[in-house]
């Protein structure tokens, strides 16, 4: 069974950084786009950052310059490096594994709080 372990949210001042990690058990990981998605409170869900297996990334227009996705193959980890953070970002964060074949799968989510 596939499971996926977000870690590394927390509170931090406008302008601060963090760096979240998402730990995925199971064989797939080397074959799966990684994402990071967000959702504040009020607000549908929001594509963040992916990652194919090849390193290929795309991000969301609200943090591109700001974020950057990577991931580890042999960690079976992704990690999303938050830097300049704005309190517009505060949400809970979701890490998605999409596999090349269904179904996807999600973490439980990990809340960041950005302080003005």
């Amino acid at each position: 069974q596939v499971q996926l372990v977000e870690s590394g949210g927390g509170l931090v001042q406008a302008g601060g950084s963090l760096r979240l990690d998402c730990a995925v058990s199971g064989s797939i990981f080397r074959f799966t786009v990684m994402g990071w998605y967000r959702q504040a409170p009020g607000k549908q869900r929001e594509l963040v950052a992916t990652i194919t297996s090849g390193g290929i990334t795309n991000y969301g227009d609200s943090v591109k310059g700001r974020f950057t996705i990577s991931r580890d193959n042999a960690k079976n980890t992704a990690y999303l490096q938050m830097n300049s953070l704005k309190p517009e970002d505060t949400a809970v964060y979701y890490c998605k594994a999409d596999p090349p074949f269904p179904p996807a799968y999600w973490g439980q989510g990990t809340q960041v709080t950005v302080s003005s």
